[in-house]
Formats: C-alpha cells, sequence, structure tokens
C-alpha cells in the first residue's frame, strides 16, 4: 500500500474546515469518496470539494473498491456500529471524538479491533503546537515536579466553542452522550492523559439545571498513579463575565497556562515569565491526519490508539454518572 484512500462517513460541519480538507493535502493521501444520508448535500459537499464519488448509504461508501481507510465523523450513536461494519470489511479507521456514546460501548468496539485492523481516535489537539510546547515544557522539568493541574471551562448556555448543527443533536443525550460535555471534554480529558499518564482514581459530579437530560454542569476530580492531581470544572451556563476557557499546571517552581481553544502557552517561574504563541493550521486535524496516513502505512507509531479513547470515555462517565 503506497496511498491511502479515503472515505468520509458523514460529511458535515466538522468534515467542513477542520478535517476533510486535509485529507487531500497531506502525502500519500486522496479523498475519494463522501456520505451523507441527505443526497443534496453529500453531492453539494463533493461538488465544492472536489471529491470524484459521493454516496447517501454507510454500506456503499465502505464497499468502493479503491477506499481502504474511512473517517467516521457521524454522531456518536451511530460509532460503534459503523466502526464494527468498517473493520469487518478490513478498512482502517480514524474515529471521531467522542470514539462512542459511553464507556460500554467503547469498550466493545476495543474488542473488535483484532489481526490487522488498525484505528485511530481523531484527538486532534495532541499534534497542535501549542499543545506539544505544553507537553514539551513538562518534560523539560520547566516548572519542576508538577503537583496538579487545574481546568476551568466556563461558558454560555449558546457556547461559542462548540460547532453548530441544524437540530444541536449535542444536547440530544440518545445521540450525543451526554451534551456539550460530551463534545468537549474529551479534547481536555485526553491533553490531561497524554501528559501525566495513568489514573489511579477519578470522581465526579453533575447536574442539570436546564430539565434537558444533559448536565450543564461538570465538576470532576483525578488522581494520577505519579501523584499527580487534578480537578476540573465545566459551566455551560456562566454569566457573559464570567466565561473562561483556561487550563494551569501547577508545579514546585511555577506554573504552565493556556487556552484550549487559543495559540498561546505561558510559562511563568520565579525566574522568569515567558509567553509563546503559535500559530494553528487552516484545518486543525491536518497534523493527525498526517500521523495516521503514516501510521496506516506503516511509517509511524499510532497517534491516538483506541486504548486511549476508551480511558478518556471512562472518565466522561465517571464525571457525569
Amino acid at each position: 500500500m503506497e496511498i491511502i484512500k479515503w472515505g468520509i462517513i458523514g460529511c458535515g460541519d466538522v468534515a467542513e474546515v477542520k478535517s476533510g480538507p486535509a485529507f487531500q493535502k497531506v502525502a500519500n493521501s486522496e479523498l475519494v469518496a463522501v456520505m451523507r444520508r441527505n443526497t443534496v448535500k453529500a453531492k453539494d459537499f463533493a461538488k465544492r470539494h472536489q471529491v470524484p464519488f459521493f454516496y447517501d448509504t454507510v454500506d456503499d461508501i465502505i464497499n468502493h473498491p479503491e477506499i481502504n481507510a474511512l473517517y467516521i465523523a457521524t454522531p456518536p450513536s451511530t460509532h460503534l456500529e459503523i466502526a464494527r461494519k468498517c473493520l469487518v470489511a478490513n478498512k482502517f479507521v480514524y474515529l471521531e471524538k467522542p470514539m462512542t456514546i459511553n464507556a460500554y460501548e467503547a469498550k466493545q468496539l476495543k474488542k473488535n479491533v483484532t489481526g490487522n485492523n488498525k484505528i485511530v481516535v481523531a484527538h486532534y489537539r495532541r499534534n497542535l503546537p501549542a499543545f506539544q510546547k505544553v507537553k514539551e515544557l513538562i518534560e523539560a522539568n520547566s516548572i519542576g515536579k508538577v503537583h496538579f493541574a487545574d481546568i476551568k471551562i466556563l461558558q454560555l448556555s449558546n457556547p461559542v466553542i462548540i460547532t453548530k448543527t441544524e437540530d444541536n443533536w449535542r444536547l440530544k443525550p440518545e445521540i450525543s452522550g451526554g451534551g456539550y460535555f460530551h463534545d468537549i471534554g474529551p479534547h481536555q480529558i485526553d491533553l490531561m492523559l497524554h501528559y501525566f499518564g495513568k489514573i489511579k482514581n477519578a470522581q465526579g459530579y453533575a447536574i442539570s439545571t436546564q430539565n434537558n437530560k444533559v448536565a450543564d454542569i461538570v465538576n470532576g476530580i483525578i488522581e494520577f498513579e505519579n501523584g499527580i492531581q487534578f480537578r476540573g470544572i465545566w459551566n455551560f451556563i456562566a454569566s457573559e463575565k464570567d466565561v473562561k476557557d483556561e487550563c494551569k499546571i501547577y508545579g514546585e517552581n511555577g506554573t504552565i497556562t493556556f487556552s484550549f481553544y487559543g495559540e498561546e502557552v505561558l510559562l511563568n517561574t520565579s525566574s522568569k515569565d515567558k509567553v509563546f504563541s503559535f500559530k494553528n493550521p487552516s484545518h486543525l486535524q491536518q497534523p493527525l491526519i498526517e500521523q495516521t496516513v503514516n501510521y496506516f502505512l506503516g511509517k509511524a507509531t499510532n497517534p491516538c490508539t483506541i486504548k486511549d479513547g476508551v480511558e478518556v470515555m471512562k472518565i466522561l462517565d465517571t464525571f457525569t454518572a
């Protein structure tokens, strides 16, 4: 295999800019077909992005003879079924987050990955420059021994950081798994696992104040096996004056502060204060897709394994109970 030929299952808003065009720009990668249940919208996406084929059923795109890898970008409630079909068809899989609707389904999917199956979970922030810099600063002992990390995500009830859809399925737990927290929480939790390693204990609390079946305030704590402590609060009914998106990592000699939706990292120690600025790529998932292509071709390691994805889902379920 010399080139990864892709099909996109679910060519909606996320695929429009964040991911879709990257499959055509990465070396040794080609976007062959897209699929959406709405035929008109599938055809429109294909035409605008110069994609040769479009379909309106999952089976049709999976069975396209040229395609050897599929990007699953449908809502989480469909991920398990579609991913299983792709694996049975011996297609490589790049799976959007959250990887399934809950941890139980994530574990079931993990059991289906055997033999020559290859699957990558799309926790793409790992490969963006600002978050790579944070990991570099931690590993370089820039703030000494890390003691704890603190996340504050305080947003309005209609947060600008959430991708908009016509039916707002993210507030339908039977489709999303659990509201806005389940949509953006995987990115933040994954980075904490990426930075600090294995978890020893975790506990969380959540409440729904709007009677819409999804938690709008989530509070969680984690104890990592290396002793690092974590606490996080996600509030999706905050006032405008309280809106915040911040992670602060505290060490014995200072702090590292960054935003999940920004392009700066602040290092504050007793000896120096420094700001590192970065420019994200136009298509945010492109760096992870590039490594994914190389992994599928046998030229790189898996950038985000299904095991990593399962651990994130377990924390989501623990925090929201």
